[in-house]
């Protein structure tokens, strides 16, 4: 069936993307984004345009060459000389981009830093439909070849420390029942309890999202970073009970929060604020481990990789522990709940559980003669 065109509907190229379909679709890849993708990749941009202009002395600008590429890893990446290990990085550009505020300190990236910087750049060539030099095959080798030098010298990629049951009872112990404190001690134990909850899940936690129950709550949680497309999965509701439950209603009590965002700022007077952001959770995190003397250097996701770590200590099935957590890898999950169980497992234990669970048979005459 041919339709004819509608005479007040101006005709589009079907080769050619309208101007206003394409803000819409920009609009819709932004709005689907996280707030901590969009943020991580406008900082590894900014910081590629600042190091490509003092580089090279020109306007960054897009597609890169294949060797702007090469020159930024090996700039950025240590390698071992007879001297020991160095970079090819200026030190006056190294210095520059410290006072422009592109680069936090002094000193040669992680290797994860750089791989996320080459990978941001790849996308961004893939995105504008322009020719990728971060798909070149000497690159690719580069990075390989890389990746292996840096595991054979033992250079793990940094981890923030777990905040197990021992340090967060530390951190619950400095939450007085002021309304802070009240808050503070409900969000640590809602967000380790339930599964060691992301920074931004955390915020979205509502009244409405999160019904009582009769042992306590269920947090229904339908879009995580596992979960993008907030399908509708049964391993997405997580029960807050024991503690935590406890700790979140005596702040709902106190806070007279009956609808909306669980946790939100307060202001002076105990004035109840806005909802708070996911920065916040890292803020109050930092603020508590702080009140508690505690040295290290512990992060929001140290609820995470606590929460996993203590199910290995505690011996819960890993499986179990994961239907908590939501993790999508095993490999991943498999490292902090193998290092919680480590001192617990019985394959550690071997000779002594051979001298103490395996006592010599009692020899008789017999044995005793044939030993004469």
């Amino acid at each position: 069936m041919k339709l004819k065109p509608l005479p007040a509907l101006p005709l589009l190229d079907p080769a050619v993307l309208d101007r206003s379909a394409d803000e819409a679709a920009r609009a819709l890849m932004r709005e689907g984004s996280s707030a901590n993708t969009a943020a991580s990749y406008r900082a590894a941009m900014r910081y590629w345009a600042a190091w490509f202009e003092l580089r090279y002395g020109r306007r960054f600008a897009l597609p890169l060459p294949e060797t702007a590429v090469v020159q930024f890893v090996v700039d950025h990446a240590r390698r071992q000389t007879e001297q020991g290990l160095t970079n090819e990085m200026p030190a006056a550009l190294d210095q520059e981009l410290v006072r422009l505020k592109v680069k936090g300190r002094l000193g040669p990236p992680g290797l994860n830093t750089v791989l996320q910087r080459v990978s941001v750049l790849s996308k961004a060539h893939d995105t504008l439909g322009l020719p990728n030099p971060c798909r070149a095959q000497g690159l690719r080798d580069l990075l390989a070849r890389t990746r292996r030098a840096h595991a054979r010298r033992g250079a793990a990629p940094a981890r923030k420390p777990a905040l197990t049951r021992e340090p967060l009872q530390a951190l619950l112990d400095t939450c007085d029942d002021s309304l802070r404190g009240l808050r503070d001690r409900a969000l640590l134990l809602f967000a380790w309890a339930s599964g060691g909850r992301r920074r931004s899940e955390v915020v979205r936690a509502t009244v409405e999202n999160t019904p009582r129950g009769e042992d306590g709550f269920l947090y229904l949680l339908r879009h995580s970073k596992t979960n993008q497309a907030g399908a509708a999965r049964a391993e997405d509701a997580k029960p807050i009970v024991g503690a935590a439950a406890r700790a979140l209603q005596a702040w709902l009590d106190a806070s007279g929060i009956t609808q909306g965002p669980l946790f939100r700022r307060i202001r002076r007077g105990d004035v109840l604020g806005e909802p708070l952001a996911a920065a916040a959770v890292r803020d109050i995190v930092r603020q508590r481990c702080e009140l508690a003397g505690l040295d290290e250097s512990y992060s929001a996701h140290s609820l995470r990789s606590g929460f996993i770590t203590e199910a290995g200590r505690q011996q819960v099935p890993l499986g179990d522990a994961m239907a908590m957590t939501g993790h999508a890898s095993v490999a991943t999950a498999m490292g902090y709940y193998r290092a919680g169980a480590a001192a617990t497992l019985k394959a550690a234990r071997l000779f002594d559980l051979a001298a103490t669970e395996q006592p010599a048979a009692p020899r008789d005459a017999g044995d005793a003669g044939a030993a004469r």
